[in-house]
Parts: C-alpha cells; structure tokens; sequence
C-alpha cells in the first residue's frame, strides 16, 4: 500500500506542476478559457474568467498528497508488532484517493473549456528570433568553427535579436554557401529541430 501511494503522489505532483503550467499559460493569453454565462470571474472585475478549475485540481492534489505521504510513512511501522494506529489512519485512504480523483476531474474540466489563442502565440513566436540561434551554432560546429555555443550566447543572450541582427551575423559568417542559405530561409515558427524524429523514436515499443 505504501508503494501504492507513493506512486499516486508522485502523479499527483505531476499533475499540480501542469495544473500551475496552464495557469501560467492562460495568464499569458496562449490559452483562452470558454466563458460560462452563469459563473462569476471575480467580485470586482466581471470580464475575468478565472482558471478555476486548474487551481481546484492544484489544492486538491496538494490535500491528497499531505494525506498520502503520511500514509506511506505510518503503514510501514508498527511497535513491537502490536501497533494498531494504522486502522486509524486507514480510515483516510478514500479520502487521500478522493482528493485525487476529483483533482483529475477538475483538470480535465478546465482542459476541455480551453481555446488556442493562435493569434498571440504566433505573434510571440514571430519575434523570436533567438531560438534560431540553436540552428546556427549547430551548422557551426558541424563545419568545425571554434567555439560555435559561446559565440552564439555572445549574440543572443540577453539582447535583442532581430532579423536583421541575425542575417548579418549569418551573411559573414564561414560556413558554405548552401549552409548560409537554408539557415537565412529559417523563420521562429517554422523551426523545430528534430522534434518529429525524436517523438516517434520516443514513442517506439
């Protein structure tokens, strides 16, 4: 049983950490939350719809965990054989369980009421244009240029990088011709690595 528990903590605690990613994302305006004519946002500003259901799974992930810890602690000791705490403690295990499964209701609930901004999100992405910055050290050390990452965190880190900054860095750097060309045709939106190859290896039996 204490194996058990554990186990559902360690889910639980994933579950709150993608409760307070969502939370973030919304706040952000990545993610828009269907309004629900009857439901109130907040007593003092009524265009907000608050990520209620995301903040409900967070308490409640946190209830069931405090709970399950203490399980998965006390079960496991028993004084001199003839300790019989346990059945107090026992009486709290669908109560620990409880506050799980409602947290997994309340996420999924507030999963299904969300929208893609896509219009903010590209727009954040457009203007992204150091995570290009990954692509270019990549084509340096492949052509063996010296110390391709620090010459690229000298670039980008902590500055803006524009187009244009990017394109001139690029138009003297020495790299072959066709390197040089496939790197200026990158945009932010359309550059994701090997993310497909690694997905599918990663999804592989």
């Amino acid at each position: 049983m204490a194996e058990i528990f554990h186990g559902i903590s360690r889910f639980n605690t994933i579950l709150a950490n993608f409760d307070a990613d969502m939370w973030h994302y919304i706040s952000l305006d990545y993610f828009r939350q269907r309004p629900v004519h009857a439901e109130v946002g907040s007593s003092t500003m009524p265009h907000k719809i608050n990520p209620i259901d995301f903040e409900n799974s967070e308490a409640n992930t946190g209830l069931s965990n405090a709970l399950l810890t203490h399980l998965a602690n006390k079960l496991p000791v028993s004084r001199l054989q003839r300790d019989l705490s346990d059945s107090s403690a026992l009486r709290n295990v669908g109560v620990a369980l409880a506050h799980s499964l409602v947290a997994i209701g309340s996420t999924l609930e507030g999963l299904s009421a969300l929208e893609v901004h896509e219009e903010r999100v590209s727009r954040d992405l457009s203007t992204a244009w150091e995570v290009l910055g990954e692509a270019v050290q990549i084509v340096m050390r492949k052509n063996g240029l010296d110390a391709p990452y620090e010459r690229i965190k000298a670039l980008t880190r902590g500055t803006e990088v524009t187009r244009d900054k990017l394109r001139s860095y690029l138009e003297k750097l020495d790299i072959p011709e066709p390197d040089r060309t496939r790197l200026m045709t990158l945009e932010p939106a359309g550059y994701i690595g090997l993310a497909n190859e690694l997905v599918s290896y990663m999804s592989q039996d």
